[in-house]
């Protein structure tokens, strides 16, 4: 027996329907999305493909009272090795993972701060996508997830860095054939092997921008007998740091400030090139057993693509002078540096959160 349907039974439904679309809607509107690389001696925000944060992983603390942030990045970095007892300045994060717990908090959210240039009428939701070395543990994995929920992420993504670096260098991550990343990142170099959009091989060494400035400083307290800083060391790195004794373009003698370690006067060296690729020698040798190894462990399918496409360096090691010509001489293959490899991993990381319903490797 046909009964008539009586609308006004269904009303509440669907108004309960309507206002629940309604409801989503506006909590879109206010999810803002972005991707953060979460680096040992930078982090990068991208927002609505652009990079918007480009700033030192360190903050200045009081030390009477630690959740009281008194700087984050570059007003903090200028600040690093010339505090009194009241400050202290803090480096969140060593060998890519999170060190101090309350100091990454703090700085993350300070960070995100800066996304907009004025400050929005409401607080938007973040959903963000973190990279992390793809030798972290899950103890470290926590670490950061839990941080970016207390620095306000309402959904938190992390993925792999060599699979943000291939991707923001324009590789096609989910083809069949077989990719061979370096990221010489601030804490750590990953040596990995991808293909069908997963990780077949990977090495990771605690070698990297950190360890290359140690040795600057120690390269100039044996011949020079002068104590330097990190900050000193670092601007000598960016200047005339090199991997070869010889190059086609080679960068002027820089004079270097710091203290006499036999007269405990302040005084000035000249520091060239060539003194900085010996200093830097025994780092990039291991580095490059690294890769040796990790091309032995490559299946032979994947080592025939390697041969044929050669090798990607990312990251701020790339950028030493010389490195990739030095890879080629001692590997055999072709090497490649990314076009802004500073930024690779955070363009890639970009991408994959615009796309991370068809990434498999997008963790949640």
């Amino acid at each position: 027996m046909f009964y008539p349907i009586n609308y006004y039974n269904f009303a509440p439904i669907l108004t309960r329907i309507r206002f629940h679309n309604y409801n989503m809607g506006i909590f879109n509107f206010f999810t803002q999305e972005i991707a953060i690389d979460l680096g040992t001696a930078n982090t990068l925000i991208i927002h609505n493909d652009e990079v918007v944060v480009n700033e030192p992983s360190i903050v200045a603390l009081d030390r009477n009272n630690p959740k009281n942030l008194l700087a984050v990045g570059k007003k903090a970095l200028m600040m690093h090795e010339k505090t009194h007892e009241s400050i202290r300045t803090v480096r969140p994060l060593r060998d890519g993972v999170i060190a101090d717990f309350n100091a990454a908090e703090l700085m993350i959210r300070e960070l995100i701060k800066l996304v907009y240039k004025k400050k929005p009428l409401f607080a938007p939701s973040w959903r963000m996508m973190i990279c992390i070395p793809s030798s972290i543990t899950e103890v470290e994995k926590r670490a950061v997830r839990d941080s970016a929920e207390q620095a306000g992420a309402k959904e938190v993504y992390l993925i792999h860095e060599p699979m943000a670096a291939a991707l923001g260098i324009g590789i096609d991550v989910e083809e069949p054939v077989g990719n061979m990343i370096i990221d010489i990142g601030g804490g750590t170099t990953g040596i990995t092997v991808i293909a069908l959009a997963g990780i077949v091989c990977d090495q990771s060494i605690r070698i990297a921008g950190d360890e290359f400035t140690a040795d600057i400083m120690e390269a100039l307290r044996r011949y020079h007998s002068l104590l330097i800083g990190e900050r000193t060391a670092e601007q000598i790195k960016i200047q005339v740091g090199a991997a070869m004794k010889d190059l086609d373009n080679p960068p002027d003698d820089i004079p270097v400030n710091g203290r006499d370690l036999v007269t405990g006067i302040p005084k000035q060296v000249m520091v060239s090139y060539q003194e900085i690729a010996e200093a830097l020698d025994k780092s990039i040798f291991k580095i490059e057993e690294a890769i040796l190894k990790a091309l032995e462990t490559t299946p032979p399918e994947l080592a025939a693509d390697i041969y044929r496409r050669g090798l990607y360096i990312t990251g701020g090691g790339a950028l030493l002078r010389g490195l990739d010509k030095r890879l080629a001489a001692k590997i055999k293959l072709p090497v490649h540096v990314a076009d802004d490899p500073l930024k690779s991993v955070v363009r890639g990381t970009g991408i994959a959160l615009k796309n991370y319903d068809r990434f498999p490797f997008v963790m949640r």
